[in-house]
């Protein structure tokens, strides 16, 4: 049998404990046998991190640039237990955090539809497809155990020096915690434009949700930049496919795709919605 020839290497990223068993025998039967399997390979097992400081997780997200496509294996994101496991000199963060900020990705979740398995909400007869904004965020956070008593502040000061803000976010009268995320208005337009065409690559209807009511900056950022989007470039493509946008409140949005025959492109900021 004359195997399938590549032009183009993709990304190889090797994981953690099964997964690299696995990998290793979906290539050895499935793969190298009918294809000339060409891939520029990274090992993002935990000892490797490790050892070259997380630098080839950066690498193997570079190398995805280059060349626009890659398969990766489940890894671990260490906890204290598993620091203590590896011997690890610190608690390396989320490779798929590190990769999804680098490539300022979309993370769209499909299911794949079997007639033997039925979904779990029987009025569901089409696809439900879940996005997520894969930038920035909880991945990206800033994180700290507050020891003792004291104040919280948040401050921004502009690129002049110049303070634009500064408020009191707690006054701790006990040890607590304390989590600062971001976000940029470019990639949350960049997520944006992913969905919107995405929903019209798959004609399916785009719902989006926060919970603007109560993050009234942040979530209501998102609310505002896709509306905008969705006004300038998109309504017409929309209405010429068929399909619909709309944006609802994280709670109806639950509440509306259990009562709904599906067939949605779900859209997040983090919270799962359709």
């Amino acid at each position: 049998m004359k195997k399938i020839m590549m032009k183009t290497p993709l990304v190889e990223m090797d994981g953690d404990e099964m997964t690299r068993i696995l990998w290793k025998m979906i290539k050895d039967e499935l793969l190298l046998p009918f294809v000339d399997l060409k891939t520029e390979y990274y090992d993002l097992g935990l000892p490797e991190r490790e050892k070259t400081k997380d630098q080839v997780t950066f690498d193997s997200a570079y190398a995805t640039q280059k060349y626009g496509v890659a398969v990766k294996c489940a890894t671990i994101t260490p906890n204290k237990q598993r620091v203590e496991e590896y011997n690890l000199s610190e608690m390396w963060k989320s490779p798929n955090g590190t990769i999804r900020a680098i490539l300022d990705g979309t993370v769209f979740r499909a299911p794949i539809l079997i007639d033997s398995i039925k979904p779990a909400v029987r009025n569901w007869q089409k696809p439900i497809t879940i996005a997520r904004h894969a930038y920035g965020d909880i991945y990206k956070a800033t994180e700290y155990r507050v020891p003792t008593e004291g104040k919280a502040e948040l401050i921004f000061t502009d690129k002049d020096g110049k303070e634009t803000f500064h408020e009191t976010i707690y006054d701790f009268e006990c040890p607590g915690v304390l989590q600062g995320s971001y976000n940029k208005d470019s990639s949350i337009q960049s997520f944006a434009h992913s969905c919107f065409q995405y929903a019209l690559n798959t004609k399916q209807d785009l719902w989006f949700s926060t919970k603007d009511t109560i993050s009234k900056q942040y979530d209501q950022t998102f609310k505002l930049i896709f509306q905008e989007i969705y006004d300038n470039d998109y309504k017409e493509a929309f209405e010429k496919a068929g399909i619909s946008y709309f944006y609802t409140l994280i709670d109806d949005a639950v509440a509306r795709v259990i009562r709904s025959e599906a067939a949605s492109s779900g859209l997040a900021r983090t919270t799962t919605a359709t």
